[in-house]
């Protein structure tokens, strides 16, 4: 026990950054577990919901849709906050009416439902360790009794029933024997009393017995029964102890047996550390380098345009300085003039005439000048201009591009978008780039563009989580060879789903056929089988019409709010219909046996004979689209009448959008994100994913649609 003892103080001391709540950055004080599991601060939940409250009231409802969640503003005050935290307050006006908000933790948008705050689990188990921190953080301070008379004792003991901390004598007297109080659970001295019984958030009288697989969080009898989970796979709470505990215990051992490697790499990663910085600093020499050989030959033909632009300049000045003096010289008692009117003055006939012959010519030439005046030179230095455009693009895309470096190209047939987007690429010369940086941005609905988000991935895919639902991303990808990248590839936009995905699995149980349907191990694949079974009972099939179909549905119903799945349907398959039904119009199909002579499959049976291509029943409580022979029927209704108009190319993968709350159900080509065909349904009960084969036929679920479950079972 000793040994235990010295050793756990280092230990807890060790992972106090895993005890510090992320929004208040001390250690936990009631920490709360979010759906997204972190933990968080009773207290600071609290803080950070009226701190949204007040943002949203101070901007005004008119601008309270654009403002983000994701702005820090200025804290509610301290006293409101004492208020909610005094004990016995009761929720009033000071309830935090904003149920979503980021989490300090990820960041991700956490919605707390119509219930907020008292949803929420208190972790026990995180406050059990932030208390044994404290406890070692403080170990010369003594927990004192809380029932001695002045001066208090140090305790020795703590009951956890009276949630008190006692000395030897005080825990005698209030603890008597042969007393009920006797048979209380008591532990060293502590400040962290919780409670023995983990109790259901929403059902508060109720004990935490069972844990949901779906929504992985404890739950009790009364939610399986009646509540958000009657509809989810739940175990026990033992089962799900071990299970995890087995889990955890294999994982830790893992970790602690890898120790030295840990270490090893520790020491490998400060190596990597101190050569990657060495080598920043090389490639910034090496950077500043090539940018200084650019200034240089930008310096050098700098100073050759400006002496050429001078050196004309010059020209020009002179050829306009010697125009400028021949006519200065046509001014009187000046130049040309001055000496004609000197010549003028000359007596002698022989003298004048020999003189002014010549000093004649130079007068009319001088005349002619001022008839027909012309500059002797340009003023405009057109020829001069500098066009820099085509030189400022290169420079404007001057990067670390070359030419040795292919451009990668994303697969457009591969990249699927749904709550997570998976973008595949390739690489003609893949192994010759070190790794990518693929970017994203979201596109508002005005085209505006956001700025890219990039991620740094070392293979040719990588899933993008949390993108908001119907919307439309950007992708881009661009591949590095050391500090070398080559230009980005062309970008690929795709549109998330309408809603967030619905994740379910084939139900083997209810109604399901296995002697007409095969179903694989994973749930997630149907296939008839036509053929052997329809010969056996071929004597009591009279004409084909009667041909049974085979229903198989989800095992998952939908009570409210907006779900979407998609699935792909085999090209060979001869009949499919696929859509939603309510669990009352299941029964009445599964009700009668699965006899191709039953008359449930008679033609005015009422059931499935094409009802919901006869008439247009906004009331109906099932909507069923027909899908085969690589074609998509649209059902006959008012707007789609013509057979032309109701026959469409099959989708590689069709998706299926409800919304339960207002009744209505829309299917969608996922290859274009586009709706083919929506109506009104009756969601007055539990709504399932329904499908029905005939013939040979297969119907796929997609990956995001069952991955929620096979990761759970992968996991245990």
């Amino acid at each position: 026990m000793e040994g235990d003892g010295s050793d756990a103080p280092v230990t807890i001391k060790n992972i106090e950054r895993e005890l510090i709540c992320p929004a208040c950055k001390e250690l936990f004080t009631h920490p709360l577990i979010l759906p997204c599991q972190h933990n968080i601060c009773h207290k600071c939940v609290k803080e950070l919901l009226l701190t949204l409250d007040d943002s949203f009231n101070d901007v005004g409802s008119d601008n309270s849709n654009q403002s983000s969640p994701r702005l820090w503003v200025t804290s509610p005050s301290l006293d409101k906050i004492d208020r909610i935290n005094r004990p016995g307050w009761k929720r009033n006006s000071l309830t935090p009416k904003t149920t979503t908000f980021p989490c300090p933790g990820c960041e991700h948008d956490v919605d707390l439902g119509e219930r907020g705050i008292n949803g929420l689990f208190r972790n026990f188990t995180l406050e059990t360790i932030v208390e044994r921190y404290r406890q070692a953080a403080r170990a010369a301070t003594a927990i004192m009794c809380d029932l001695c008379k002045p001066p208090p004792q140090e305790s020795t003991k703590s009951c956890m029933d009276c949630s008190a901390s006692y000395c030897n004598e005080c825990f005698k007297i209030y603890h008597p024997w042969g007393t009920i109080k006797a048979q209380h659970e008591y532990v060293g001295p502590t400040t962290n009393f919780r409670p023995k019984i983990l109790m259901c958030p929403e059902h508060e009288t109720e004990r935490i017995n069972m844990y949901c697989e779906l929504c992985r969080r404890p739950v009790c009898h009364l939610c399986k029964l009646g509540g958000n989970h009657s509809n989810h796979r739940v175990t026990t709470m033992s089962s799900a102890y071990k299970t995890l505990k087995e889990k955890l215990s294999k994982d830790i051992d893992y970790l602690i047996g890898k120790e030295s490697q840990v270490k090893s790499q520790i020491s490998e990663l400060n190596l990597l550390m101190k050569e990657t910085e060495c080598n920043g600093e090389r490639a910034k020499e090496d950077a500043i380098t090539h940018f200084e050989k650019l200034f240089e030959i930008l310096e050098e033909r700098k100073s050759c345009v400006l002496k050429a632009i001078d050196a004309s300049k010059k020209l020009r000045l002179d050829k306009f300085q010697t125009q400028m003096e021949e006519y200065q010289g046509l001014l009187e008692n000046n130049g040309l003039v001055g000496y004609a009117q000197e010549v003028l003055k000359e007596t002698d006939q022989s003298c004048f005439v020999q003189t002014a012959k010549q000093l004649h010519l130079r007068i009319q030439k001088a005349t002619e000048s001022l008839k027909s005046f012309r500059p002797a030179a340009q003023t405009s230095f057109e020829d001069y201009v500098i066009n820099t455009s085509k030189q400022t693009e290169l420079l404007g895309e001057l990067s670390f591009f070359s030419n040795g470096i292919d451009v990668p190209e994303i697969n457009e047939e591969q990249s699927k978008v749904y709550n997570n987007a998976l973008i595949n690429w390739h690489h003609p010369e893949k192994d010759t780039a070190d790794s990518y940086v693929l970017e994203y941005r979201k596109i508002n609905r005005d085209e505006e563009m956001l700025s890219w988000n990039e991620i740094e991935v070392c293979g040719t895919s990588k899933v993008i989580s949390e993108l908001e639902s119907n919307c439309n991303y950007a992708f881009r990808v661009r591949a590095y060879k050391g500090s070398i990248c080559s230009p980005c590839s062309r970008e690929l936009v795709l549109r998330t789903p309408p809603a967030p995905v619905f994740n379910f699995l084939f139900d083997e149980k209810c109604g399901y056929n296995n002697e007409h349907l095969l179903l694989n191990l994973k749930r997630d694949r149907v296939e008839s089988r036509a053929g052997f079974n329809l010969l056996l009972a071929a004597e009591r099939i009279q004409v084909g019409y009667y041909t049974s179909l085979d229903y198989i549905i989800g095992d998952v119903g939908i009570t409210k709010g907006k779900h979407f799945w998609a699935f792909r349907v085999e090209p060979y398959s001869y009949l499919v219909k696929a859509g939603v039904a309510s669990s009352d119009k299941l029964q009445e199909w599964l009700r009668s046996p699965r006899d191709a002579g039953s008359p449930r499959y008679e033609q005015d049976s009422g059931h499935d004979s094409g009802s919901e291509d006869a008439c247009f029943d906004s009331s109906q409580r099932f909507t069923l689209v027909t899908i085969g022979m690589k074609k998509f029927f649209i059902p006959k209704s008012p707007t789609f009448n013509e057979a032309e108009n109701r026959v469409l190319p099959m989708p590689t993968s069709i998706g299926v959008f409800l919304d339960y709350d207002k009744g209505r159900v829309s299917f969608y080509d996922m290859d274009h994100m586009k709706c083919l065909y929506e109506r009104q349904v009756d969601c007055s009960s539990t709504m399932y994913p329904a499908f029905a084969l005939m013939g040979s036929g297969g119907i796929q679920l997609e990956e995001p649609i069952t991955s929620k479950y096979l990761e759970y079972h992968e996991d245990v």
